[in-house]
């Protein structure tokens, strides 16, 4: 499965602050609990991505 690939699993996914100053994104599934943390400044560089990505994906629907 690569990126550009449809999939049907489903999953939750949670972002908060930890008691230790990093930023956790937390995914649960099917057999599946994965916590990511990241520091800050990690963090932020993934939210302009997201932001990008989604940009992206706006320009795609328009055509």
């Amino acid at each position: 499965m690569g990126i550009d690939s449809e999939s049907d699993i489903s999953a939750n996914l949670q972002i908060g602050p930890t008691t230790l100053g990093m930023v956790r994104i937390y995914v649960q599934a099917d057999g599946v609990d994965l916590p990511l943390d990241f520091e800050p400044e990690e963090a932020e560089e993934i939210a302009e991505e997201l932001r990008m990505a989604a940009a992206s994906a706006r320009g795609m629907t328009k055509k």
